[in-house]
């Protein structure tokens, strides 16, 4: 058992040491070395447990997507709440979600770049497209005689609240001096998104 504890310990290291790298400097520039190193363990270990950069790249991509749309699908699929209920939890969620784990989006932006055939098959594009939340923008659309695309509506929603994390660095730099004024940022947008995203989709 102890044996067994200390390898999964060592997997999860090499894996969040893997996640630092990858999400640094990309797929592509990513040397197994520099994870190795990120570790603190030799080349030889870590060629142990992960045989090549390429499937350790897969493990972590796909444990991290996972991660990130893992609350998303019951959300989505809830025939119990309104829209406006569900644009409030989803901007609730990711919210939480990334001030847990900051570097998850940035990460998930230099995989995709690197190696954008990675996803192909990977994903289930009816997630988000046979939801019941679907089901309920389509409605509310043509309620109000609007013409977009309702994909528009959902981009706008993660753009609204993904991209103050990615562009982090640069609002430290101009605007804000500690961390906690950015989670305090983040906060007031946890309000301000469900108020901006439900005036789009009335006015």
């Amino acid at each position: 058992m102890a044996k067994q504890k200390k390898d999964l310990s060592t997997e999860e290291k090499i894996k969040e040491a893997a996640r630092k790298v990858f999400t640094s400097k990309g797929f592509a520039a990513a040397r197994t070395r520099d994870i190795a190193e990120e570790a603190g363990m030799n080349l030889a270990l870590l060629n142990y447990y992960f045989r090549s950069k390429e499937k350790l790249f897969e493990i972590v991509m796909i444990e991290n997507l996972l991660h990130f749309i893992s609350g998303i699908q019951t959300l989505l699929y809830d025939t119990t709440t309104s829209i406006e209920e569900k644009i409030d939890r989803l901007t609730n969620y990711y919210i939480d979600q990334i001030i847990e784990y900051p570097d998850l989006p940035l990460f998930i932006l230099n995989a995709l770049k690197s190696n954008s055939k990675f996803l192909k098959g990977k994903l289930n594009k009816n997630i988000m497209l046979k939801s019941h939340f679907m089901q309920q923008l389509q409605a509310e659309l043509k309620k109000n005689k609007k013409t977009i695309k309702p994909l528009h509506f959902v981009i706008n929603t993660f753009s609204m609240i993904i991209f103050p994390f990615v562009a982090k660095p640069l609002l430290m730099e101009v605007a804000l001096s500690k961390d906690a004024e950015f989670i305090e940022l983040m906060n007031e947008r946890r309000k301000l998104i469900p108020i901006w995203i439900k005036t789009i989709l009335r006015s």
